[in-house]
């Protein structure tokens, strides 16, 4: 039989090891609930936090970036990740130093689970100001994709948001004394929303991007080709001449691999230098992959090699 000391001392263990996890330990957490498991683990493999640049982090997984900027009033967070994710980023942002509750404004790329379904629990325990494009503003109120989506077909429910503060192209968003803008780059989503800043290192300042994804994929009987959907063709069109345009140092996009973010993240940790997220062509390279990949799709569409 266990003694009185014992038993208070398992006690104690217990309380703090529920105190330290989070109440998803101590009972279900319906804003925790995981995701697609089998889909999201491909994203999820653990990643140490990394300071890409100046103010600038990384603070998510091997496959999906959660970025991180340090203000003098607060942190913004850009993405949020899968439910069962945030708890492992509310950790890495707790390695680099900072407190889970500076975390003031989170911005997102786009309305997919894989992105933004972490949103609404990472919402709840900061207390911050959720900011989106208009689109995907309203994908986060109602936690369910957008009827235009090219992706619709393998759309999935994920946590509502209740409060987020829509933005169109060009707003500025200001933080002590950063200041983001929003870049609209549609057509991965009608509303996917890139974001961009300046961060610094002594006097030496960089042009830094967080982008969304460009990639052109669709669901099970989309065509971009489809007359009903000359809007998106448009939409991409533009959002290659903008990332081809944008000033840029360091890129830093949704999904790591699409930029070679996988390959330089491990060089950074490794302590690879120079930096190698330093690449004034990245948002050029970036913006000619995918441009060529949708010119493609057009093809095998018109050829009727994609149904």
């Amino acid at each position: 039989m266990m003694t009185i000391r014992k038993l208070l001392a398992a006690a104690i263990a217990a309380a703090t090891l529920g105190a330290a996890s989070g109440p998803s330990i101590a009972q279900d957490d319906p804003l925790l609930r995981p995701i697609l498991p089998a889909d999201a683990a491909k994203w999820l493999g653990a990643q140490a936090p990394l300071r890409i640049y100046g103010n600038s982090y990384l603070v998510g997984f091997q496959g999906l970036n959660v970025g991180l900027i340090r203000t003098g009033a607060g942190l913004i967070l850009i993405d949020g990740a899968v439910p069962q994710g945030v708890r492992a980023i509310e950790a890495n942002i707790r390695q680099r130093g900072f407190r889970v509750r500076d975390v003031k404004l989170i911005l997102t790329t786009e309305g997919h689970f894989d992105h933004a379904s972490g949103i609404a629990a990472l919402a709840r325990d900061t207390g911050a100001t959720v900011i989106a494009s208009w689109p995907t503003a309203d994908v986060l109120r109602r936690g369910q994709p957008a009827v235009d989506d090219p992706q619709i077909a393998y759309g999935v429910a994920f946590p509502a948001v209740a409060r987020v503060r829509g933005v169109t192209d060009g707003a500025q968003i200001r933080l002590g004394a950063t200041v983001v803008t929003a870049r609209a780059t549609p057509g991965h989503t009608p509303g996917s929303m890139s974001w961009t800043w300046r961060a610094c290192e002594g006097a030496k300042c960089r042009a830094m991007v967080f982008a969304s994804s460009l990639n052109p994929i669709g669901g099970p009987g989309y065509r971009y080709s489809a007359p009903g959907h000359a809007r998106a063709v448009i939409d991409f069109r533009r959002s290659f001449a903008i990332m081809r345009a944008l000033p840029c140092d360091v890129l830093l996009t949704a999904h790591p691999d699409q930029s070679s973010g996988d390959s330089k993240a491990r060089a950074l940790a490794a302590g690879r230098t120079p930096n190698p997220f330093i690449d004034p062509a990245a948002c050029r390279t970036y913006a000619a992959k995918y441009a060529t990949l949708f010119d493609q799709r057009l093809v095998h569409e018109r050829s009727g090699k994609v149904h």
